[in-house]
């Protein structure tokens, strides 16, 4: 028996075709499942990283600093939104804010300034160290076989994060050496 070969409508565009793929979730329900909570972690460190560059952004007196805080701010708010998406074309209900450990951090980080005489040296540490977190979550989702676009996007991001903790860890680098510059209090 020979099978006659598959025609296509062509009347089917390839942007209607997407736009019905995007309207039904992808079911795989264990797998689902795993890469959901894993991309709603990526969200809530996105979600973490967003505010605690835009503290450190409040809190520097230097401009450079100042400048690169906002752009890592604005960078980790797409990565949520990005991953967000992500989160709902799986099926899943995508996380809308941080952890609380973090804002916890952020808070404690408040207070300690607060009470003492931090500056630009102690701020980029900080960052330094939340980018560190950040790219082990990242290659944490890595490990994981996140179906495409999921993968190609946690990739990106991935890359943006270290390159962002590349940028802090040179200036860092670079600010360790002048005497400590304090900063605006909250308070």
């Amino acid at each position: 028996m020979r099978l006659a070969p598959v025609q296509f409508c062509s009347t089917v565009t390839l942007s209607a075709l997407r736009a019905a793929l995007l309207e039904r979730p992808v079911e795989i329900p264990m797998l689902n499942d795993k890469i959901i909570a894993t991309l709603n972690e990526l969200i809530e460190t996105s979600k973490d990283g967003e505010k605690g560059f835009a503290l450190a952004a409040k809190n520097t007196r230097e401009p450079q600093l100042s400048g690169l805080f906002k752009l890592c701010e604005e960078s980790r708010r797409a990565a949520a939104a990005e991953l967000q998406d992500q989160v709902r074309l799986l099926g899943g209900n995508a996380a809308e804010a941080g952890s609380i450990r973090a804002a916890m951090h952020r808070r404690w980080i408040s207070i300690k300034s607060a009470l003492s005489t931090h500056d630009d040296n102690s701020i980029l540490a900080e960052c330094e160290r939340a980018e560190d977190y950040a790219k082990t979550r990242y290659a944490d989702a890595l490990e994981l076989d996140l179906p495409e676009p999921a993968r190609s996007i946690v990739e990106r991001q991935y890359e943006g994060v270290t390159t962002n903790h590349d940028r802090v860890r040179d200036l860092c680098n670079r600010f360790r050496g002048r005497a400590p510059r304090a900063i605006r209090s909250n308070v």
